[in-house]
């Protein structure tokens, strides 16, 4: 049997930590199976609305509904002008915003959830430009055959799974999964701004490996996970990374959730290791639904970690960050308005993301910017969003951004291109040209976010 229609518009479903979701489903199915009647147990994180939390937006609506699938379709396009003007129109050192002047399509995705008889299953897809940008800040695919980025680049979210009735719930599950290291979501409809700040921009946005949601009751989950690596499609070396996540909504105003994360993901270091945690708190201040401001609530995210072995040492390759950002609602959650940032420092640059100088990628590399145990890094940035939501399925946002580093990191007027295109091998010298990176980076975006 299938839950009843009206279930699949479950409260919960409004949430972006699909997990929970997933539950509500099978929880309800089951109740529905048994023989005799069974009070079916609390869902996860059902008692109180959370879709204020950053990655938990959405419409509890869900018009893609039919019997155990639960449709999802999103579109991210966005129009984004630097002020630096590259002349190439690309820009550098962000995992959202990629291009200058233009309007390009982020992210199409089509997908959704499946459910039936305690199995369940998610696929979503990415057409645009994360199928190409994503992947090509993961080194993984260099040790090997097969073209592991060619094989997943139209994949943001694959996999299956099984619900056992232990405990309020426990989910096993393998494939491509969000993180949610960072807070932020990686579709941009789901959070707060369109551009993160570093903390979450330069942690992980998804996991390749298996995974296990253990719900002790409905205000906490416990998640393990057994992945390939750092956002990787495979290993780097000869071992695999772990890491498990807490998440903790005692009440309907407060929500924190930590990670923590342990791998070897210096390709071709095997014996490096990096460490990592991620902890993020989050308080709704305000709630008044009739009132002209209808609700506000704060985050703030706090990241720590470092490398040591194969030649480095956690007093010179650390990664420190943070970032804290204000939302407040207006007119029935119609009008919104976040204001926000961050700083991190990070030695070595093991997390900076690497700038597309003469078509460098993670596996390339450039000497035009060098990732070296030693090789400083400190930024920092603030960024201020305007939200119109019309209807729950749609969002017109405009952002300013100012983002700023310790060395020449943005793209400036000359751009990363060497004239004519690109030169040679990715990311390598070209003779008599050297591209145009500047400390500072004011950016203003305007994007149409849809999710249904």
């Amino acid at each position: 049997m299938t839950p009843h229609p009206s279930l699949w518009r479950h409260p919960l479903l409004a949430g972006g930590f699909r997990a929970t979701a997933v539950f509500a489903i099978l929880a309800l199915t089951s109740a529905a199976r048994a023989e005799t009647p069974t009070e079916a147990k609390p869902a996860p994180f059902a008692f109180a609305d959370f879709s204020w939390v950053p990655g938990n937006a959405g419409a509890s609506e869900k018009p893609l509904s039919f019997g155990p699938f639960t449709g999802e379709f999103r579109v991210d396009t966005a129009y984004h002008s630097s002020f630096n003007n590259p002349q190439d129109n690309t820009l550098s050192g962000s995992s959202e915003v990629f291009r200058h002047g233009e309007v390009q399509v982020t992210q199409l995705g089509i997908g959704g959830d499946f459910s039936y008889k305690n199995v369940h299953g998610r696929l979503m897809t990415q057409f645009g430009m994360y199928s190409q940008t994503t992947p090509r800040n993961d080194a993984s695919p260099a040790r090997g055959q097969w073209r592991l980025d060619d094989a997943y680049r139209y994949i943001s979210e694959a996999y299956g799974g099984y619900h056992f009735d232990v405990l309020n719930g426990l989910n096993i599950q393998a494939g491509i999964f969000m993180s949610y290291v960072g807070l932020w979501s990686y579709y941009n409809a789901d959070n707060w701004t369109y551009q993160p700040s570093y903390v979450s921009s330069n942690t992980p946005w998804f996991f390749n490996g298996v995974r296990a949601q253990l719900f002790p009751s409905d205000k906490l989950k416990l998640e393990l996970w057994l992945v390939n690596g750092w956002q990787a499609y495979g290993r780097f070396n000869d071992a695999p990374g772990v890491g498990f996540q807490v998440m903790w909504r005692p009440t309907g105003w407060l929500s924190f959730h930590g990670n923590q994360y342990y791998g070897t993901d210096t390709l071709g270091v095997p014996d490096r290791r990096r460490i990592h945690t991620d902890d993020s708190l989050m308080v709704k201040y305000h709630d008044n639904p009739n009132g002209l401001l209808s609700k506000a609530a704060a985050s703030l995210t706090v990241d720590a970690g470092c490398e040591f072995g194969g030649g480095v040492s956690c007093s010179d390759q650390y990664f420190l960050g943070f970032m804290a950002y204000n939302r407040l609602w207006f007119a029935r959650d119609t009008l919104g308005l976040t204001v926000g940032g961050g700083a991190i420092t990070n030695p070595g640059r093991y997390l900076v993301l690497l700038p597309p100088i003469n078509g460098a990628t993670a596996i390339s590399g450039t000497p035009y910017f060098t990732l070296n145990p030693g090789d400083r890094f400190q930024a920092w940035d603030m960024q201020v969003a305007a939200d119109y939501t019309p209807a729950p399925f749609i969002t017109f946002r405009a952002e300013f951004n100012h983002r700023a580093a310790s060395v020449p990191y943005f793209s400036g007027r000359g751009g990363v291109t060497p004239p004519g295109g690109n030169q040679g091998a990715p990311g390598s010298l070209v003779e008599g040209w050297s591209p145009d990176l500047v400390k500072s980076e004011d950016r203003l975006t305007l994007a149409l976010l849809l999710k249904m």
